[in-house]
């Protein structure tokens, strides 16, 4: 990342940063015109379908529709659409070679815990009721979308339903107490998220529940028996610790687990490949695990679990 690069996405940030401290509202109307600022491939088609009684975003895959993405999109459960993050998850999906389902899951403060992971579980049981088998299914999210897509790994295990072939978490919010350490030590470098303000739409999201409920906070869950993860974060974020204490904690639990910490690197950064070489890296990575994942689990027997930190 060269020093323009830096300059020119923050700047884009400070353009429509959302304050997770403000009033919901206010924060939807920001975020939502921060993602209208990033580019879109137009030779793509997205279209709105239902799947699973959860309606959501769907594009057709360049190479057929016989094995599909499940993109659990980010904004701290309470803002963000399939819709907005149509950049990220298709880009995702191209780079996997498979279709895209993203879901428009429920959202707080109207629709509280475990509203969004009900509707994550839904759209994967209408996959799997459309004809797909499970090893023909990636789930992957960003952020709080990272989170939902590790509860729905775990709400897949407890319904007896089998795991998807792989699952990729960006950024993910793991961790909804927001007491981990790297809330206070990379506050002075992440330059899109704060601790009081998750606190408050972490408030919001859960209600009466609280915050270590595995399905709410994956890093208070037990992991084990779980489809294989690659997770990205950045140095820079204060979701660090979230990332690394998730993957040690599956990793132990006996479930294959790499984590990828990006030097310098901030909030969610391959939303900006488009103007960051280290977020097309991330992504031809990401799309590199999920489509070897998805060729291993239809035609090769599953690898012994690991763990790798990189």
């Amino acid at each position: 990342m060269t020093a323009a690069e830096r300059s020119q996405i923050l700047a884009l940030m400070a353009q429509g940063k959302p304050d997770f401290k403000d009033d919901t509202a206010t924060v939807r109307e920001n975020f939502d015109g921060l993602l209208a600022t990033l580019p879109v491939d137009e030779a793509l088609t997205f279209e709105t379908r239902t799947i699973g009684g959860i309606p959501g975003v769907w594009v057709d895959g360049a190479q057929g529709n016989d094995r599909v993405l499940l993109y659990l999109h980010g904004g701290a459960y309470v803002v963000g659409t399939p819709h907005g993050y149509r950049s990220l998850s298709s880009n995702v999906a191209k780079e996997a070679g498979t279709a895209l389902f993203s879901p428009r899951y429920r959202l707080a403060p109207e629709h509280q815990f475990p509203a969004p992971v009900d509707d994550a579980l839904a759209a994967y049981r209408g996959l799997l009721d459309e004809g797909y088998d499970a090893t023909s299914i990636a789930v992957a999210g960003d952020s709080a979308g990272g989170g939902l897509a590790a509860a729905l790994l775990l709400a897949i295990r407890e319904a007896g339903l089998p795991q998807p072939a792989a699952a990729w978490l960006l950024s993910p919010w793991a961790d909804l107490s927001c007491s981990s350490e790297s809330m206070r030590t990379k506050a002075h470098q992440d330059p899109l998220l704060d601790a009081e303000g998750l606190s408050r739409k972490a408030a919001e999201y859960l209600g009466e529940a609280p915050a270590d409920s595995p399905l709410a906070s994956p890093i208070a869950a037990e992991l084990h028996g779980l489809a294989p993860l690659l997770v990205h974060v950045g140095s820079h974020e204060i979701l660090l610790d979230d990332a690394v204490r998730l993957v040690a904690r599956a990793g132990a639990a006996g479930t294959s687990a790499r984590l990828v910490i990006a030097p310098e690197m901030f909030h969610d950064w391959p939303l900006f490949s488009f103007m960051l070489s280290e977020g097309r890296e991330a992504l031809a990575e990401v799309g590199r695990f999920l489509a070897e994942h998805l060729q291993a689990a239809r035609y090769e027997a599953p690898a012994q679990p690991a763990t790798t930190l990189s």
